[in-house]
């Protein structure tokens, strides 16, 4: 056996110097790592600014987040797709590129729209008039108005994820969203 090793053992072969470390590691006055003893919200704090710093959000994405929040009113409600003739119409022979079809309920109201290449057209029932906005992301909201039919029509085709805002006399009402 080489002489380092006997160093470390001992000449007599036993583990003193061995026990000596294992002392050393197993000392009760090193600190105490809990999860009272860690300050959490330091922490935090310093992986927000570090992700700000390696990974910042988009001013886009912000302002999208901001409008989706401004999004949620407590007096709307939701009407949930129960038509769309993507996938719940029979396809039509000979027919090309033909309009798409949506039909939302909520309660007493629907909300029937064709979308087409050249724009929305639709109706609220029961009519009445109403204020509409097309939801469609980062870009402006179009703004239509219902008339005392509930029929509205809008001339730029929304193209992505898009939802309706409608709001009458005393409701508000929000469609699912939808991609275009």
């Amino acid at each position: 056996m080489s002489g380092t090793h006997d160093e470390a053992f001992g000449d007599d072969g036993s583990d003193e110097a061995f026990a000596d470390l294992t002392d050393l590691t197993d000392s009760t006055d090193s600190t105490d790592f809990t999860d009272d003893a860690l300050d959490t919200g330091l922490l935090e704090e310093e992986l927000r600014q570090a992700a700000a710093i390696l990974d910042p959000v988009p001013a886009e994405l912000r302002r999208i987040a901001v409008d989706a929040f401004a999004l949620h009113d407590l007096d709307a409600r939701v009407a949930e797709l129960t038509f769309d003739s993507l996938v719940d119409a029979i396809p039509v022979r000979g027919a090309e590129d033909p309009p798409r079809m949506l039909t939302f309920r909520v309660d007493d109201v629907t909300v029937d729209v064709e979308v087409t290449e050249d724009g929305l057209i639709g109706q609220l029932l029961p009519p009445g008039p109403a204020d509409v906005e097309v939801l469609s992301g980062p870009r402006a909201h179009a703004r239509l108005t219902a008339d005392d039919l509930g029929r509205f029509t809008g001339e730029a085709p929304p193209s992505g994820p898009f939802a309706l805002r409608l709001r009458t006399s005393g409701d508000v009402v929000v469609t699912e969203w939808l991609r275009a």
